[in-house]
């Protein structure tokens, strides 16, 4: 034996050690090592060389079979008529040669009319049905022989008990995929989390997983269907000459089918479908890998046969690999519009779901060290449709020695300033709202909204060309734009800049319920805006209070505390505000009122529908200037409804609460002089 001939047999031998460890791994422990593409391209490998080599194919290659093993803890159910795989194409070109070879061994020149069907990602069932009733249930196993999992597959509610209508044979074995909707699934990790329960990787093992456990009431608990596709064996009594007529026939019974089962003729007919099934695939709301083409007319099927593994007739057309393996480069941290810090890797560019990826979201701190990621890791990347790829499982086996765990950055990587994540919460974020570039064009559309510093004029679109222009840095620098500078903007004319300028202008003039509101802090809306503005005598008490001060404030919490505290000690978010008062940005002291005119202190009020002689702006800030509060809501702390026209829920749900309710003419009188 040559060197290079030796070389190959150790090479197969050594894909045929992996491949039968990543089967186990698979099929009997439910716990898969690496991803189904993975997977493929180690078979394929191994496929290519054996048909390159004969010499060196073996009974017992992994080519030669179907799946795995029994597991010891169930029955053992052995097929009286095979559940054999179907061997797979991934391009165009091999769809192509599939359907020449259908052709050429039919020596039919016309187009061949196949079945279509989605390729569902799930553990594949034999079902028997004797005389209609369910009698046993077993999975493919290794296709010749599977385990008996009768009592669970009882419990799946989309598997009949008793087959439908009439005209069965007396015994009908289906073949169908047992899986798990998306939906469901993500529900279950949910609460599997929330338990501090281990969560499952993906629906396919979750499926696989909730199907063979040893208690049947555990898998009743698991949100599991079924699609049937075909038939096995099939005693006293027949079935229609075309498999899309016996999908017919199962759908008659009760058995489910994919709805997306269908017929297309030719070779432009199979690539057709595949297109159509690659967009429907994110809506399907149960995952696929693929799609399958079976000949359709139970005749030539016989004709056609079958190889060692695999009949001739059918041929798994593969998608692009929602799940792809490949390793860190580094963990960076990006910062949002909101200023929430996310931990994104960077990875070594792999093609999954349709494109070349080289970034993943790792969604939050707590996230990354619940899964514990780290630079240099082997990991599992998944990308479907158009959702942003994301980091599924780290292959713990594979990582580098000397690895270190990810932590929070004290500071914000685009401004410098502090990071905080208050206690309980997932998102860390950065403290400099006014000042962080990251946040700039949500903090400078927050400051110029109406119910804030209401600058007339200053939209979304004009604020993005001044931020990309490089005009605005800080809401600061509003107030130093000039007519000339602003006219040379996009769709910017001399009237439209003069208007601008003097909306600016304008605004100056406010007052520090608005000023406070408009700077951005978290959690600080209207409501909390006014407590403040009415609790300390000014803007300097505010900036200067302790966590403890602030905690007087009628309603502000720990958590509201420190966002204004934190919010205030950063001196970048102060230079701001120094920068807009300079400006010429200013309110007047309120008087001090006596108690008279403070006679809503302490009320609650939430107003519902139109009212006629007033916004609901309007109405609130009276509210305010009274002394009380005017909240979104209606809860047990609501002292007032006011019911203008049309008022919607809000009204039953205050009734419900017995809480009084105004009309528009008893609140006038209420706030009257």
């Amino acid at each position: 034996m040559t060197r290079s001939a030796s070389k190959i047999e150790q090479r197969v031998r050594e894909l045929r050690a992996e491949i039968e460890h990543h089967n186990y791994r698979y099929f009997v422990l439910d716990d898969p090592e690496i991803p189904d593409a993975e997977f493929d391209r180690l078979v394929r490998e191994l496929k290519t060389l054996e048909d390159a080599h004969p010499e060196l194919l073996t009974p017992d290659s992994p080519t030669q079979r179907v799946g795995s093993y029994a597991l010891s803890a169930f029955g053992e159910v052995r097929h009286r008529v095979p559940m054999l795989s179907l061997d797979n194409a991934f391009e165009p070109e091999e769809v192509e040669a599939f359907d020449a070879r259908v052709r050429d061994r039919l020596d039919h020149d016309g187009p061949i009319e196949y079945a279509c069907e989605p390729k569902l990602d799930g553990l594949a069932v034999s079902i028997v049905y004797e005389d209609g009733v369910l009698v046993q249930a077993a999975t493919r196993g290794d296709g010749t022989t599977g385990e008996d999992v009768t009592h669970n597959v009882r419990t799946v509610k989309s598997v009949p008990l008793r087959l439908h209508g009439k005209g069965w044979p007396g015994v009908l074995e289906a073949r169908g995929e047992v899986f798990m909707p998306i939906a469901g699934f993500e529900a279950m990790n949910r609460r599997a989390q929330e338990r501090g329960e281990k969560t499952f990787v993906n629906p396919r093992n979750a499926a696989a997983g909730s199907l063979r456990q040893l208690d049947p009431r555990v898998t009743a608990e698991r949100p599991l269907e079924v699609y049937f596709y075909g038939v096995g064996l099939i005693e006293r009594g027949g079935l229609p000459e075309r498999h899309s007529q016996i999908l017919g026939s199962l759908r008659k019974w009760g058995l489910r089918t994919a709805p997306e089962a269908t017929v297309k003729r030719g070779v432009e007919g199979l690539l057709d479908y595949y297109g159509q099934m690659l967009v429907r695939r994110p809506s399907l709301g149960y995952q696929i890998d693929g799609v399958v083409y079976k000949v359709d007319s139970l005749s030539l099927q016989q004709e056609l046969g079958y190889v060692a593994r695999a009949p001739r007739w059918a041929i798994a057309h593969k998608f692009p690999a929602e799940e792809e393996m490949t390793t860190i480069r580094d963990i960076e941290w990006q910062v949002g519009r909101t200023g929430a810090l996310t931990p994104v890797a960077r990875l070594e560019p792999v093609f999954v779901g349709g494109v070349t990826v080289s970034n993943a979201t790792l969604h939050n701190i707590d996230e990354l060290h619940r899964k514990d990621v780290r630079v240099g890791d082997t990991v599992v990347i998944r990308r479907a449709g158009d959702v942003i790829p994301e980091v599924v499982e780290v292959l713990a086996e594979r990582r580098p020695l000397h690895t270190r765990i990810v932590r929070l950055p004290e500071s914000c990587p685009v401004c410098g300033s502090a990071v905080v994540k208050p206690e309980g919460e997932a998102v860390a974020r950065c403290s400099g709202g006014l000042y962080c570039g990251a946040q700039r064009k949500e903090s400078l559309r927050h400051f110029a909204s109406r119910r804030a510093m209401d600058v007339e004029g200053l939209g979304a679109k004009l604020i993005d060309q001044l931020v990309d222009a490089g005009y605005v840095k800080n809401a600061a620098d509003l107030y130093g734009l000039t007519a000339d500078r602003l006219a040379g903007l996009d769709r910017m004319g001399e009237k439209s800049a003069g208007n601008l300028v003097d909306a600016l202008e304008k605004s100056k003039k406010t007052t520090l319920a608005r000023f406070l509101y408009s700077l951005g802090i978290r959690d600080v809306g209207e409501a909390t805006a006014h407590a403040l503005a009415g609790h300390f005598a000014s803007l300097e008490e505010i900036s200067e209070a302790s966590m403890e001060k602030l905690e007087e404030v009628p309603d502000i919490g720990p958590v509201v505390a420190q966002h204004i505290h934190g919010f205030f000690r950063e001196q970048h978010n102060r230079d701001v505000i120094d920068a807009l008062r300079r400006s010429g940005v200013e309110w007047a002291s309120p008087p001090k009122k006596p108690a008279a005119e403070r006679r809503l202190s302490g009320k609650t009020f939430v107003i519902t529908g139109t009212l006629s002689g007033m916004t609901r702006e309007e109405a609130q800030d009276r509210i305010r200037a009274l002394g009380g509060k005017a909240t979104g809501s209606v809860s047990a702390k609501t002292d007032y409804l006011v019911a203008g026209s049309d008022p919607g829920s809000k009204r039953q749900k205050a009734e419900k609460l017995g809480i009084p309710i105004l009309d528009e003419k008893a609140f006038q009188a209420l706030i009257a002089n």
